[in-house]
C-alpha cells in the first residue's frame, strides 16, 4: 500500500525501534499537552517496542521528510481488552501519525492496510479501542466506519470504548 510520496506501508524492522519509540513519546506529550488522557507519558518502553517489532506486530509508513510518518500494531487476538473472544479478527493498537503528516489521510491509510491484511488472512472483523474520554478519536473511528460495540473498564484507572467493523 502506497503513502503520499510513493512510500509503502511495510512491517517495521529492528532498526525502526528508536524512531517508533520517539514518535510514541512525541504523541504522548502532544496528547498530554492537549489534556487528552489516551497514553500516559513513558507507558511503553523502547525495549517493549523492540519485542513487539521482533514479533512482527508493528507496521509503518515512511516519508522522506519525517522518517516514520505513521505506524500501528496489528494483533490477531486481544484478550486484555476484548476477553477470550474467539471471533477471527484483526486488532489495531498504537495507531500513530506524525503531527507533521496530520490531515493527509495517513491514519486512514494505515487502517486500510490493516483491513487488507485481515482480508488476506480471511478475517472478517476489524477491531480497535480508544480511551473513553478521547472524544476526537472516538469520532474519527466512527468516520472510518467503525461502530461502538462495547466498553472495557480497567478498575478505576480508565475505560476504553471498543470499536469494530466488518471487512
Amino acid at each position: 500500500m502506497t503513502v503520499p510520496g510513493g512510500q509503502r506501508v511495510e512491517p517495521a524492522m529492528s532498526g525502526d525501534v528508536v524512531a517508533l519509540h520517539r514518535l510514541r513519546r512525541q504523541l504522548e506529550d502532544w496528547l498530554h499537552d492537549k489534556g487528552v488522557r489516551q497514553w500516559p507519558r513513558g507507558e511503553v518502553s523502547q525495549d517493549e517496542i523492540a519485542a513487539q517489532v521482533s514479533r512482527q506486530e508493528w507496521h509503518l509508513a515512511r516519508h522522506s521528510e519525517v522518517g516514520v510518518a505513521a505506524a500501528m500494531r496489528m494483533l490477531w487476538s486481544d484478550p486484555d481488552f476484548w476477553g477470550e473472544d474467539s471471533t477471527p479478527a484483526v486488532y489495531v493498537h498504537g495507531l500513530m501519525v506524525d503531527r507533521a503528516m496530520a490531515g493527509l489521510g495517513m491514519g486512514a491509510l494505515m487502517l486500510d492496510r490493516a483491513a487488507e491484511v485481515g482480508r488476506d488472512r480471511s478475517v472478517g472483523v476489524f477491531r480497535l479501542d480508544c480511551a473513553e474520554s478521547n472524544s476526537a478519536l472516538r469520532s474519527y473511528c466512527r468516520k472510518q466506519g467503525f461502530h461502538e460495540s462495547g466498553r472495557c473498564d480497567f478498575d478505576d484507572l480508565f475505560s476504553v470504548t471498543l470499536f469494530e467493523k466488518e471487512i
